[in-house]
Order: structure tokens, then C-alpha cells, then sequence
């Protein structure tokens, strides 16, 4: 089910990206958040959360998760687009809470069934979940509290964006990043634990800053910069030419961390340059070289598990070409979505778009090629 989630999450990008003008912030929001990333993240989640803790793969039920999630962000986008939908709001929170609460048990069985300690990027994946879950009560409190509204939309974007997008995107590309570079980062894990406080800590600042008191948001993202710096140090010691090279995975996903720090810096910005749109910058340079550098990497696997042959690193190959000029690319898009340009958002989904016919492509030309040939 990934390569679906991954194909609509792509769809999902696009079209409101170039439907911006017409669907207007909230409903663009909406597309690309929760019905394009929300989905996508359970199914990743669920792939990944038996690697973290050593136990067998999810079944197929597990899918119904990210279906379910998927329904709530379909009502949720329905609600703010179509008349006499308001309804929706509440019943796309609650579907998607209740999928986000099901993940969640379900990782934590996970962990108590198995030997030893979990890696602790699962420990990554829970908080965001939690925080996805907090973000949906924000939208359902509001019910209830509606003198509180405009705090608790905010609140419900900061915990989703910064919480579960973030927390989820940020922890899987200090693993990620390794891999496709093909060395392994020995400390990665221990910049796990040692980071995963000052990136919650940020977060609840900045969702509770930019919801009701604005100085926390300045101290909030001065948290979440010390493990993107600490991060980025690191890569850059580590995997500077896989970086900057003209082909590859690993240019997206260092725009990817590039793109969520400008966001970051945006979102500081807008205190004093009311012109800064943050949101902008998170959805025009961050998630887009995020999916498309992890469909990069991963979706020869996703597409046929098991041992990797000349099939899965042909294709990896070819999805991967000119992977740096659609990181530079992808990063202009994200600047200048945070100065309000509205061709950003263009250049970001034309980048896409070129990545989704490279990749059908890709698929065309690697047909012939036996699954069970081995790499040379």
C-alpha cells in the first residue's frame, strides 16, 4: 500500500499547490497536510515501527489505519470547501484521532512485546503521534470553547506541522540520510536521545506561543534549531559530496532539513514582516523534497521487498537522477513561498511534476530487468 500512499501524497502536493490561488490557504493546507502527508506517515510508520523494534512486519490490517486517516482528511478538506459541510471538521478529527490513538497502542505493544531496548527513533514516532493526537483535540475543544477558536486553530497547526510532520520527517532522515549515502552514521542513535527533548520542548513553545502568548514561539524555535544545527553539522561532515551532488537521493533530503529550518526562520520572521508566510515555505520547500528524496530511496524496496537485486538499485538509480538540481530547486521554492511570491509554490509543483514523470519513466525502462538478478 506505500507506492499508493506515495502516489497520492504526490497528486495531493500538486494539485494544491497549483490550485492555491483558487482553493484558498485553508483548503490548501488541508490537501497537502492531511489527506497527502497524513496517510502517507501512518503507512511509513507502520513499516517502520517493527524495524525499530525488531518484531515481525504489520499485516495488512494495520492498513486500515492510514484509510482511516485518509477518510478524516478527506471530511476535513470537504468541510472548508463545499457548503454545508461544516460537520466534517469535527468527524475528519475525530476519524483521524482515532486512528492516531490505534497507531499509537499499537506501537507500544510493539514495544513491550519485544527483547531489549527499542531504537529510539521509535521514541520520535510516538511523540509525534502524540502530538497529532493533542493537534486533533485542539480542533474537537473547540466545540466546546469557540471564544478560544482562533488560539486553537493555531495550536492544532503548529502540533501538526512541527510536532507530527516534523518530529516524524526529522528522526527518519538522520537514519535515512546514512543509508543512502551507503555509511553508516554510528552516533546517530545517540543523537536521537539526545535531541528528541529539545525538539518536543520546542514544539509545545512554538504551538502554545503562536497560539496565545507570541514571545514563547521565538524561544520555541531557538529550541527546535539546536538538533536541525546539530543535524546539519553533522551531515556536513559526514556526507558532504553525496550532498552536493548533481544525482542522488541525498541532495532532497538535505533541502528536505534545509526546508524545515527556513520554515523555522519564516516563522520568526513573521513577528515583524507580516509578508513572511511561514506555511508557504513548510509546504513548498520542506515536504516536497522530503517524499520525493524518501520515494527516491525507498520505493524500490516498498514496490518489492526482499533481497535487492540489479532491478532495485536500476531503479533507485533513475529515480535519483538530478536529484540535486530538484533540491536547488525545491529550496528557491521554499524561500520564496516564505516571502509571500506566490511562483514558489508553482516552482514547487512543477519540481514534482518533473519528479512524477521521472519516475514513471523509470518504471517503463526497468520492466525487463529480472527482480531475482543480482546487483553487480
Amino acid at each position: 500500500m506505500l507506492p499508493a500512499l506515495v502516489c497520492l501524497a504526490l497528486a495531493a502536493f500538486v494539485a494544491a499547490l497549483l490550485g492555491s490561488l483558487h482553493t484558498g490557504r485553508i483548503v490548501t493546507l488541508h490537501l497537502i497536510l492531511a489527506v497527502g502527508a497524513m496517510p502517507l506517515i501512518f503507512g511509513a510508520m507502520s513499516h517502520f515501527i517493527p524495524v525499530l523494534t525488531r518484531t515481525r512486519t504489520s499485516g495488512a490490517g494495520l492498513a486500515g489505519l492510514s484509510v482511516l486517516a485518509l477518510t478524516g482528511g478527506i471530511l476535513a478538506v470537504a468541510a472548508f470547501g463545499l457548503p454545508g459541510m461544516a460537520w466534517g471538521r469535527y468527524a475528519g478529527a475525530f476519524l483521524a484521532l482515532m486512528a492516531a490513538g490505534l497507531l499509537l497502542a499499537w506501537s507500544r505493544r510493539r514495544q513491550a512485546g519485544m527483547l531489549g531496548r527499542p531504537h529510539p527513533g521509535l521514541a520520535w514516532y510516538e511523540a509525534a503521534l502524540a502530538c497529532l493526537a493533542c493537534a486533533l483535540l485542539a480542533i474537537l475543544a473547540g466545540a466546546f470553547w469557540p471564544q478560544q477558536w482562533a488560539g486553537l486553530r493555531r495550536l492544532h497547526l503548529h502540533l501538526n506541522t512541527l510536532g507530527f510532520i516534523g518530529l516524524t520527517a526529522v528522526s527518519t532522515l538522520a537514519v535515512l540520510l546514512p543509508t543512502v549515502a551507503g555509511r553508516s552514521d554510528p552516533q546517530v542513535a545517540a543523537w536521537l536521545r539526545h535531541n528528541l527533548p529539545w525538539a518536543m520542548a520546542g514544539t509545545a513553545l512554538v504551538a502554545v506561543g503562536a497560539a496565545w502568548f507570541g514571545p514563547l514561539a521565538g524561544l520555541g524555535a531557538m529550541l527546535w534549531a539546536v538538533p536541525l544545527g546539530r543535524l546539519a553539522a553533522r551531515w556536513l561532515r559526514l556526507y558532504r559530496s553525496e550532498i552536493f551532488a548533481w544525482h542522488g537521493a541525498a541532495p532532497l533530503l538535505a533541502a528536505a532539513l534545509a526546508g524545515f529550518a527556513t520554515s523555522l526562520l519564516f516563522g520568526v520572521a513573521a513577528v515583524a514582516f507580516p509578508v513572511s508566510t511561514p506555511t508557504s515555505a513548510f509546504v513548498a520547500g520542506f515536504l516536497p523534497p522530503l517524499v520525493s528524496g524518501a520515494a527516491s530511496q525507498l520505493l524500490p524496496v516498498w514496490l518489492h521487498p526482499g533481497m535487492q537485486g540489479e532491478w532495485h538499485a536500476a531503479l533507485r538509480s533513475r529515480l535519483g537522477r538530478y536529484g540535486g538540481v530538484r533540491a536547488a530547486l525545491f529550496c528557491l521554492a521554499g524561500i520564496a513561498g516564505g516571502m509571500d511570491q506566490e511562483w514558489g509554490l508553482f516552482l514547487s509543483a512543477a519540481t514534482l511534476l518533473w519528479f512524477m514523470l521521472q519516475t514513471g519513466a523509470a518504471l517503463m525502462q526497468v520492466r525487463a530487468i529480472p527482480l531475482d538478478r543480482p546487483s553487480s
